[in-house]
């Protein structure tokens, strides 16, 4: 067996392997296989592609792609972003996986690429590898025939002098990309969007072998005109006894301004026919719940961890990040895989920070792991230590480590990848 990236001619046996490995019947016919390759030629870039081979044929994939992530305080962290990682089930348990990985972290490295993120399938696999649950999602729910808006946001959505339109897919191709742009650098943990991210999401364009998605788009634009969010939704309508009791499905609701954002949850919930609203996947201290005229309509699954975290270049990532209050942390990081193994000092302050490797005491003890976990500002240190996940060195601070690293409000991913 051997890994290796991919050629151009073995992308439609490398995207049967990647159905198989996902527990997905392939179709091996040839037109589907035809078909899979030219729409993978427009999705990966091959240098960053992998397979693991066995007598020829594919038994492992693997793939990445060049994006940036939003840290706190705004700044773009390069990152190689992980996914379509599967073993063939009759080749698991052979390293398999951590050689597609090691190869992939190794590139990332050469990058500049501080950081790697990746979506978990499974909890308890990529721990192993350096990376730690950063980013979370809770599922929300709301009940309209109980609960309305509360004024202060039909208020605010009314102030930005804006307005609310029925869009078409192919407006949101020229709209979208600018309100992400603009979310996302206020967001922390929010993604770069690959080319293909809007034609796909917006029906545009439909995967092979997949059924097109159809989604309702509502725009909304502020006084100048000028896109500053979007809804896009469903709905699943429901009558009994002459009732309509409709709910609403909400896949993205993305705002880059708080009119916006107000203004588009007012469209939502004014809709007819609608007995309920479910949120989508929103960001665990999501304000939705403090919407609401009656908190307790609104219900939510506990939440989810979602995009992992996994330092590569410490002193460039935590140089990237600001931190809520002033303060200075030895930190030892521990590694096996080699790429954040050291002792670093970061001096963060809340318009920037410095980090360098330092022969000197620690403060704190941690792995790769967990210092990716707390990267993003939405874990505890204090709770990670109570778990037995840090271990602090020197008196003071664990508490430090609280108050530099934690932000008021949880990093958020809106973006499955």
């Amino acid at each position: 067996m051997h890994i290796r990236t991919v050629t151009e001619d073995e992308l439609g046996a490398w995207g049967a392997a990647l159905d198989t490995g996902f527990l997905r019947v392939p179709d091996l016919s040839k037109e589907a296989r035809d078909e899979s390759a030219e729409f993978l030629r427009g999705i990966v870039n091959l240098s960053r592609t992998q397979a693991a081979f066995d007598d020829g044929r594919i038994v492992g994939t693997f793939r990445s792609w060049g994006g940036e992530i939003t840290a706190p305080g705004g700044a773009y962290v390069p990152v190689s972003a992980i996914t379509n990682v599967t073993v063939t089930a009759t080749h698991r348990r052979r390293g398999l996986l951590t050689g597609m990985m090691r190869a992939d972290l190794d590139a990332a490295a050469a990058r500049g690429e501080a950081l790697a993120i990746l979506i978990a399938a499974e909890y308890p696999i990529y721990g192993r590898f350096g990376f730690g649950p950063a980013t979370d999602y809770s599922l929300f729910r709301v009940d309209l025939t109980r609960a309305g808006l509360r004024p202060a946001v039909r208020a605010a959505a009314a102030e930005g002098g804006g307005r609310v339109t029925l869009v078409a897919p192919e407006t949101m191709l020229e709209a979208g990309p600018a309100v992400h742009e603009a979310f996302r650098r206020r967001t922390p943990g929010a993604i770069t969007r690959q080319e293909r991210w809007w034609p796909l999401y917006t029906g545009v364009q439909t995967r092979p072998g997949r059924p097109k998605e159809s989604r309702f788009w509502a725009l909304y634009t502020d006084a100048s005109g000028t896109p500053r969010g979007y809804l896009a939704y469903r709905v699943d309508e429901v009558w009994e006894d002459f009732v309509p009791k409709a709910t609403l499905h909400v896949d993205q609701l993305i705002a880059a301004t708080p009119a916006a954002e107000a203004a588009l949850w007012v469209y939502a919930t004014q809709i007819d026919y609608l007995a309920k609203l479910n949120a989508g996947e929103r960001t665990s201290d999501d304000l939705l719940p403090d919407l609401f005229d009656d908190p307790r309509q609104v219900t939510w699954d506990s939440a989810r961890d979602f995009v992992w975290v996994r330092p590569i270049d410490v002193p460039a990532a935590l140089s990237a990040r600001t931190y809520p209050v002033p303060g200075r942390l030895v930190l030892r990081v521990e590694d096996p895989m080699g790429y954040a193994a050291g002792t670093f000092a970061v001096d963060g302050r809340p318009d920037g920070a410095r980090c360098v490797p330092v022969d000197e005491p620690a403060d704190l003890a941690l792995d790769a792991g967990t210092l990716g976990a707390l990267y993003l500002g939405g874990r505890s240190a204090v709770r990670l230590a109570a778990a037995g996940d840090i271990t602090e060195l020197n008196p003071g601070a664990l508490d430090r480590a609280e108050v530099m690293f934690r932000t008021a409000r949880a990093p958020w991913c809106p973006d499955w990848f």
